[in-house]
């Protein structure tokens, strides 16, 4: 019997070193990985940084991946959460401020239709959906290049809803493309 598949869709972002070549890289390891299928990449961004910390802005896109369920949601959640951090070390992410400058940046932004939230002791290890995704264009804009009429578990509104939404809150400038979908070829 074949294991069961969900669609995640990851986050990448970068904005030190050489983003787009650390984004094209990420999509090609996670492309890479075993059991696991790309099913699409968004178009490129380019989006202001959030947090307060004074660096240059970011690049940003998202890809739809179908991955292994896992037994149960959380343990392929985990997997993939792991594959995800292994990933950005091995692009050469450094450890720096929360909010700063990064290399790249993997974020697990949606797995299947499950809402999880993973605990240890001593801090919150994963939710998902992403807690701040549905308030952030960095997220919304490629997000919507693939699934813009998707409904998130926990989410009153869809993905292109949301967008339309940030863009008014945030400016038409807040986030620009600047490349297609045929980047990361």
């Amino acid at each position: 019997m074949a294991a069961r598949r969900v669609r995640a869709y990851v986050g990448l972002g970068a904005n030190v070193g050489d983003p787009r070549k650390n984004l094209t890289n990420a999509v090609r390891a996670l492309a890479a990985l075993p059991g696991v299928t790309l099913r699409g990449a968004s178009r490129l961004y380019s989006t202001r940084p959030v947090g307060g910390v004074e660096q240059p802005d970011f690049t940003n896109a998202a890809v739809a991946l179908d991955v292994s369920a896992g037994p149960d949601p959380e343990t392929g959640a985990l997997a993939l959460l792991s594959a995800l951090k292994s990933l950005e070390q091995s692009i050469g992410r450094v450890a720096r401020q929360r909010w700063g400058p990064r290399e790249v940046d993997l974020d697990l932004l949606i797995f299947g239709r499950r809402e999880l939230n993973v605990e240890r002791p001593d801090q919150r290890w994963l939710v998902v959906p992403h807690p701040q995704a549905h308030e952030r264009l960095f997220v919304l804009a490629p997000l919507s290049d693939l699934a813009p009429r998707l409904r998130p578990p926990g989410w009153h509104e869809t993905v292109a809803t949301a967008r339309r939404r940030q863009e008014a809150a945030e400016g038409n400038d807040a986030v620009r493309v600047i490349a297609g979908r045929d980047w990361a070829s």
